[in-house]
């Protein structure tokens, strides 16, 4: 392995967002000029939530949509390895390795697993569910990445992911790179209902696939002060969503905090305040719309990039499995009995 590497990816449930973007995209467009750069197609992590037949049938549509939309964000196809994670499954046989690194209580202390199973509508959470952060690990470490760009929800992961590789190398000598995580600016992003982090499943999200209408029409439907019956009502800023996205997503400092100051003051609506909002996300996803165009025109290039990714990516991860079973001895217990029963053959063969 020569140059340094990062580890990302999203599970193929549906089209990215822009809290997908703040999250750890945008991280990823400006980490993968630098590093040699996997992204996963997590569809085993899809199955700890969405396991239904037909789940696992939209994966393949969901997979192409998601690499789409990270081309479309800027991520260039010649520097970048995607993989379908299902499609390698000495990832899984990493996943047995590891599992005995780390305790139950350990996991049940990650406290996204509990939101995870809260949102899925499940009343007790999975085994596979318990155990994502360590198949996560897996995926992580079966590359030896050195970096890994996540939003919040998945850091205390990435912990988890550190705090296997130390004991490994610990136990077994120094096999894997203690990855390193690297957060968002924004963490997260709450939804246009003002109610929870922007989601997927919730339905209060910005497509980074939306066109103008569909973002302007979204953005008419945001949740903002609920007190304020009309434009000349002081209105609260802080904690209005509006005004969040107008942090991220508005470029123009001045104009912002000019909105700020006179909708604290009675002096500016909300239709004024949120079509100024749909003008900049729009402009901030013009250039993703051009580039998703150019991908789209070559209708071979994402199953192209997938096929070559996993390939390549599996005889990464075949390297990987073999140094791992080496290090810890499990490949000599099998060549002892091997060499036993060969002698004890030759014996027995052999005229007394």
């Amino acid at each position: 392995m020569s140059a340094a590497r990062m580890l990302t990816g999203d599970r193929p449930t549906g089209r990215l967002h822009l809290g997908h973007y703040v999250g750890s995209i945008a991280n990823r467009v400006r980490l993968h000029q630098r590093y040699d750069s996997f992204f996963i197609i997590a569809d085993l992590h899809m199955l700890t939530t969405r396991n239904t037949r037909e789940d696992i049938e939209r994966a393949t549509d969901n997979a192409r949509e998601m690499v789409t939309d990270v081309l479309a964000a800027g991520v260039e196809p010649d520097r970048a390895t995607f993989y379908l994670q299902s499609a390698i499954p000495e990832v899984g046989d990493l996943n047995t390795l590891l599992q005995n690194l780390v305790t139950v209580p350990r996991l049940e202390r990650v406290p996204s697993i509990k939101e995870m199973a809260r949102d899925a509508g499940k009343d007790e959470v999975p085994y596979g569910l318990l155990g994502y952060p360590v198949l996560q690990a897996a995926d992580i470490l079966c590359v030896r990445a050195q970096v890994v760009p996540v939003g919040k929800d998945n850091a205390a992961h990435v912990e988890v992911t550190r705090e296997i590789a130390r004991r490994f190398n610990h136990l077994y000598g120094e096999v894997f790179p203690v990855p390193e995580l690297v957060p968002a600016e924004t963490p997260t992003l709450v939804g246009t209902d003002g109610r929870a982090k922007m989601s997927k499943s919730r339905g209060n999200a910005i497509g980074l696939a939306d066109d103008a209408a569909t973002v302007r029409r979204k953005v008419r439907g945001m949740y903002t002060d609920p007190n304020r019956v009309r434009a000349d009502v002081p209105g609260t800023v802080e904690g209005n969503p509006v005004f969040a996205y107008h942090d991220v997503f508005n470029p123009d400092r001045a104009r912002v905090a000019e909105l700020k100051e006179r909708y604290r003051a009675g002096r500016v609506g909300d239709v004024a305040v949120k079509e100024e909002l749909a003008d900049a996300i729009n402009r901030f996803l013009d250039p993703i719309r051009e580039r998703r165009a150019r991908v789209e025109a070559d209708p071979g290039l994402v199953d192209r990039l997938i096929v070559e990714g996993t390939e390549r990516t599996r005889a990464e991860v075949r390297s990987t499995l073999v140094e791992v079973r080496r290090a810890m001895g499990l490949t000599a217990v099998y060549q002892r009995v091997r060499r036993r029963a060969e002698r004890t053959r030759r014996a027995a063969a052999t005229p007394s």
